[in-house]
């Protein structure tokens, strides 16, 4: 039973074992018309929020199916959280990037417009950008079958990262820096973790001395240079690792 549903309506007190829940929308559709389940199968259907259903399919129809829980289980957010800037890249390489970090366990996801970036979100294109991540991250926890949606933030500025510096755990990752990332310790607070992957010419000396004056920290994953596309996914790994997660 690998087949994975989000349905964010779901309330846990609608969902003890026994009842009957039902998915509408477009997540109906694509799971009867597409997929074609059908009466007696059995699916994991989930809100995106921590809560998880296993079940059998009781009715399938295209504009809704319904499932009747034999387990629901709650899973906590993960603490400390982990989020991933990622600068926004030409082709597809960012997107590549929020694909694979969320099927590592990413908890948060924000754009970024850094100096070198060559792609650009401007005017209508902010929201289409958005709407696009948005959908590569659903997809990705469905595939991935993850209790809890990564969130996306809005685009950022490298000022806007400054601040963010202030608050959180920030790593920079810089081929040049001189501290590996598997030699930083685990944190003893719960800030969050936030992961600074740059651009295909990496983050700028500029941006680099901003966000290590408001707290940021470089550090290296080892001796060769990696894309933007596995900077970050290869960080999360690490980190995974170091707080037990894995």
């Amino acid at each position: 039973m690998a087949t994975f549903y989000l349905a964010p309506e779901l309330r846990p007190e609608d969902c003890l074992s026994g009842s009957v829940v039902s998915v509408t929308g477009s997540e109906a559709r694509h799971a009867v018309t597409v997929s074609r389940i059908r009466s007696g199968e059995r699916l994991l259907i989930g809100n995106g929020a921590g809560l998880m259903l296993a079940g059998t399919v009781v009715t399938a129809d295209p504009a809704e199916f319904t499932l009747r829980v034999d387990v629901a289980t709650e899973t906590p957010p993960s603490t400390p959280r982990i989020r991933l800037v990622q600068a926004l890249a030409k082709g597809d390489r960012d997107e590549m990037a929020i694909q694979a970090a969320t099927e590592l366990g990413i908890d948060g996801v924000i754009p970024w417009a850094a100096a070198r970036s060559v792609s650009r979100w401007e005017g209508p294109k902010v929201a289409k950008g958005q709407e696009r991540w948005s959908s590569i991250v659903r997809e990705a926890s469905k595939q991935s079958i993850r209790p809890w949606l990564p969130t996306i933030g809005a685009l950022a500025s490298t000022k806007q990262l400054a601040v963010l510096a202030t608050t959180t755990r920030m790593l920079l990752l810089e081929p040049t820096a001189s501290v590996r990332l598997t030699d930083v310790p685990a944190p003893n607070d719960d800030r969050d973790i936030v992961l600074v992957v740059g651009p295909e010419g990496g983050i700028s000396p500029g941006e680099l001395s901003l966000l290590e004056q408001a707290g940021a920290t470089q550090v290296r994953l080892g001796d060769t240079v990696l894309r933007t596309s596995t900077a970050g996914p290869a960080a999360l790994a690490i980190l995974n690792a170091t707080l037990g997660r894995w």
